[in-house]
């Protein structure tokens, strides 16, 4: 592949809802650039950015994905990213890196959710966007209807570039607004279009269209605007000189219209891409921090010292880890030293690599504003910055949410532990919001993600990539005991059967502690009722015991002990006599204390349209849980909430229910409570159950 300058380069981001032809559009782009020789399909599993066996089955994307192909003399690189909501992340991850975004919009469905949070991601990194409106060959699709609905919601700064030629199964190509000719296709997937005059039943409409963003173009621009006041029109260049002016402002929205999985379009929407959005050039400098952490700038240019951005790793059972990452100054080689600022870390290239999906090809080196990878770094990971070690620079990480769907993992076979486990932290370095950790009180292997279809797809790939089969139960919750009174009890343990016997015995005060406080020995003997030497064992005794709980077997918390008296055997004392004896001091004391069982409470955040707030409120009302208050952002509503974290275990689910799939939540652990008296007696004969079971 020849090497490109950095204005030849186009980064972009290919995102939108679920469904809305994503990959499909990135397939076309390849076929007719010449990249891949047949048209992709996902429904047949032969799309080249979707090659995972969970994508090929279920057919969506799950990862965000590098291809790129050559048109017009220009590189674009295209990052396919999945539109689900439990798999966002990669979205954003991707834009990220990307110099604009492509928001694709179903003709059929127009704008859904994937497409408001695509589009608030692009708003939080200052993205440049462009809309294109796919599946117009649809029954019941329809541009205008779909052009609407994006101005309705996107603030009316969108404006069609293009118009259909024809509707539903008659569409057969594309009215270019700027140019103003026709492209009409051959059809059945074929790249083969004709140019033609604009057909004389959209010629009215196209010149009203034509007009119109004319209009809007000058509008953004005051010396465009004095030119088409002085001659009444701009030229087809002045007009697309201005709108890249306006797009790389974020001031307008180009719409495209297209078939993707029938290519129709899909070349023009290339055309618009190269003449209309930006490439790496127009950031002019990019801002990280240096050695210090103070705020650093480095220009975005080919002669500043290198740096890139890992925005995503590939983690390959045979080939290793694959790093994806982003040229934001200077120029990587292939076989060289590169450093690591992150990590603080030095690492040896190898070849560099142009990505096609999961083919590559060798490249002697990336360019300022390119993208590519490189194979087998042994200490680089997702978020990291890699630069020269002369001139240092830290670029921050995408920041996300905490994951907050969580099971209980377990091996089908129980010598598989270790071999889940290996496999929990490939995955982890693939997917930045996988989290997995071995929950200390319930010994359980933890796995938390975004949602129920996230947690569903790790356990096809955990058995697909690495031959682990898993079962998933919901998490216990880690309930605790403590108690509420106090207690002074005197235990003795005795034990004689021929020959050296056991001999202890302790006297105790127990009395409770402030929450949080844990747990607390007070050795206040005097004189030698019991030596110094076996005290120790009676503050183990005890502690052992509170491990195993006193009510439904949780650990006891938040109590002191005062050890005031006791006696001795010269020869019958031990110290497991008196472990023992401090074990049986604590039943007797935690049962006269008034125990009871405690429950973590959750901070709560729930972000969801206006409309879904009472019953977002309502429904916190049946989970027990305590409203703390509601703040307005935009068209949404954070309404802030304690709840109980046993009530919270299918919350992602309901949610999504209550919402369409609008709302979404994060959630932290804020304290312990006392659980309520009728459900914890159904606590507690349930473990008494589940005990007797064991047995």
């Amino acid at each position: 592949m020849k090497k490109f300058e950095s204005s030849a380069i186009r980064n972009v981001a290919v995102v939108g809802h679920g469904d809305s032809g994503k990959t499909s559009l990135v397939a076309a782009a390849l076929f007719n650039s010449g990249m891949i020789n047949r048209l992709g399909s996902v429904d047949d599993g032969t799309a080249p950015t979707d090659y995972g066996e969970s994508e090929i089955e279920r057919k969506i994307s799950i990862n965000t994905a590098l291809a790129y192909c050559v048109h017009n003399d220009h590189k674009i690189n295209l990052i396919d990213t999945p539109g689900y909501a439990a798999f966002l992340h990669e979205a954003k991850q991707g834009l990220r890196v990307a110099d604009s975004a492509l928001i694709g919009v179903c003709g059929v469905a127009g704008v859904e959710v994937g497409t408001e949070r695509v589009f608030k991601f692009c708003q939080e990194l200052e993205l440049p966007r462009a809309f294109f409106v796919n599946k117009l060959d649809r029954d019941n699709a329809s541009f205008t209807r779909a052009l609407d609905a994006i101005n309705e919601v996107f603030d009316r700064r969108a404006v069609a570039i293009q118009l259909p030629i024809g509707q539903e199964k008659d569409f057969r190509g594309v009215v270019d607004l700027l140019s103003m000719k026709a492209y009409v296709y051959k059809g059945d997937g074929s790249k083969e279009f004709s140019e033609e005059a604009i057909p004389d039943d959209l010629a009215d409409a196209a010149h009203e269209a034509h007009t119109a963003l004319e209009e809007m173009i000058a509008e953004n621009d005051e010396a465009l605007m004095e030119v088409y006041f002085d001659a009444g029109e701009l030229t087809a260049e002045q007009m697309i000189e201005g709108l890249r002016r306006a797009v790389a402002e974020r001031q307008l929205f180009p719409v495209f219209c297209c078939s993707a999985t029938h290519n129709i379009g899909v070349s023009q929407v290339l055309d618009a891409v190269v003449s209309i959005l930006p490439s790496p050039l127009y950031r002019g400098e990019v801002t990280g921090k240096d050695a210090k952490g103070e705020e650093k700038t480095r220009k975005a240019s080919p002669d500043a010292p290198y740096s890139a951005f890992v925005f995503k790793t590939i983690v390959d059972p045979f080939a290793g880890r694959v790093t994806l990452f982003r040229v934001y100054s200077g120029e990587v080689k292939g076989e060289s030293n590169i450093h690591n600022s992150t990590r603080e870390e030095n690492e040896r290239f190898g070849h560099v690599l142009a990505m096609q999906g999961k083919q590559h090809e060798q490249v002697d080196s990336l360019p300022m504003g390119d993208i590519g990878a490189v194979a087998k770094l042994r200490e680089t990971h997702t978020g990291d910055t890699l630069c020269d070690p002369s001139d240092v620079i830290l670029y921050d990480p995408v920041v996300f949410p905490e994951p907050v769907i969580s099971y209980a993992l377990e091996p089908k076979s129980r010598g598989d532990e270790e071999k889940v486990s290996s496999a929990m932290a490939k995955m982890m370095e693939e997917d930045i919001m996988l989290r997995s950790e071995r929950d200390q009180q319930t010994k359980e292997m933890i796995v938390r993600g975004t949602g129920q279809l996230h947690i569903e797809v790790v356990v096809d790939q955990l058995k697909s990539k690495y031959g682990c089969e898993v079962i998933l139960h919901p998490p216990k919750v880690p309930y605790r005991e403590t108690i509420t009174g106090k207690a002074d009890v005197h235990a003795r343990h005795k034990k004689q059967s021929g020959g050296r016997g056991q001999f202890a015995d302790c006297s105790i005060r127990m009395e409770p502690q402030p929450r949080s406080a844990g747990y607390e020995f007070e050795d206040k003997i005097f004189g030698g009722s019991i030596s110094q030497t076996y005290r120790p064992a009676v503050d183990k005794g005890i502690q052992e015991a509170a491990q195993k709980g006193f009510l439904a077997g949780y650990p006891m918390v938040d109590f002191k002990v005062t050890l005031y008296d006791g006696k001795e055997h010269p020869v019958d004392s031990s110290e497991m006599a008196f472990k023992i004896a401090g074990s049986l001091a604590f039943k007797e004391g935690a049962a006269q204390a008034k125990p009871v069982l405690i429950e973590p409470i959750m901070n709560v955040e729930i972000t969801v349209p206006d409309d879904h707030t009472g019953d977002v409120m309502g429904d916190l009302s049946s989970r027990r849980g305590r409203p703390q208050g509601m703040d307005p952002v935009g068209r949404n509503a954070v309404v802030k909430a304690q709840v109980p974290m046993a009530e919270m275990l299918s919350y992602s689910t309901d949610l999504t229910s209550m919402t369409g799939g609008r709302g979404s939540y994060t959630m932290e652990f804020s304290h312990y409570e006392v659980v309520p008296s009728h459900i914890s007696e159904k606590i507690i004969a349930q473990a008494k159950k589940d005990k007797e079971e064991e047995k």
